[in-house]
């Protein structure tokens, strides 16, 4: 899943983007309110969250956040301040956000949070997906094949988790690259193949199937029965 991270402290910023991106998030961030909604505007509803700070150079979050109401995008802002108190919740609230944390924080309690903020806009998503004998577990990052437990890294569970939220149809690798890598990476496709290649190791190789079918020319497709 996609997430904005819009922070004016640059150090804030390298730290959330690197715990989150062990949490299994492709991390985009923006520095200044202005940057942010034009990023928002730019994904046209396409990150899973957004998290915002209050104090931020050009325009506040509270402004960022009312614009992208305005606007008719409603994806689940989580707001962080180093403001305190029941009013400047309030505000936050009363703005359109979803979710308030004060700083500091912890970084437990921030993942918790936004990974609740996530299900509960999703509600249409089912938290556990099964295609056969093959189980994904989003919120633990848990796979299994059977009552076998198979141990997948963050990236790796990312590729997996959007192959099999569209299980039965073709995703190009470009696709993939959008959705698990920020908007940052210029590595090329091709590293999309490394990770299939290792998923196929994993949950394919050692149980005789073959779940991740390559549909020459155009990308990869997950049998919806796992293979």
């Amino acid at each position: 899943m996609r997430i904005l991270v819009v922070e004016d402290d640059i150090r804030l910023v390298e730290l959330l983007k690197e715990g989150l991106e062990v949490g299994g998030f492709a991390v985009d961030t923006a520095l200044d309110g202005p940057t942010a909604l034009a990023r928002a505007e730019r994904e046209n509803g396409g990150y899973a969250a957004i998290l915002l700070d209050v104090m931020l150079p050009g325009l506040s979050g509270y402004r960022v956040c009312s614009a992208l109401r305005e606007r008719g995008d409603w994806t689940p802002i989580l707001m962080l301040t180093a403001k305190d108190g029941e009013y400047d919740e309030a505000d936050g609230l009363d703005v359109g956000a979803d979710d308030y944390l004060t700083k500091p924080f912890s970084y437990v309690v921030l993942l918790a949070r936004l990974r609740a903020l996530v299900r509960r806009h999703r509600a249409d998503r089912p938290e556990i997906l099964r295609l056969g004998d093959l189980r994904l577990e989003p919120a633990a990052l848990a796979c299994s094949r059977g009552d076998a437990q198979v141990t997948l890294t963050a990236k790796e569970f990312a590729v997996l988790e959007y192959l099999a939220r569209r299980a039965g149809r073709v995703v190009t690798k470009s696709e993939i690259v959008q959705e698990v890598w920020d908007t940052a990476y210029d590595g090329g496709a091709n590293l999309v193949e490394v990770y299939v290649r290792s998923l196929r190791k994993k949950i394919d190789v050692p149980y005789g199937r073959q779940a991740i079918r390559t549909i020459r020319g155009a990308g990869y497709l997950l049998a919806r029965d796992g293979g």
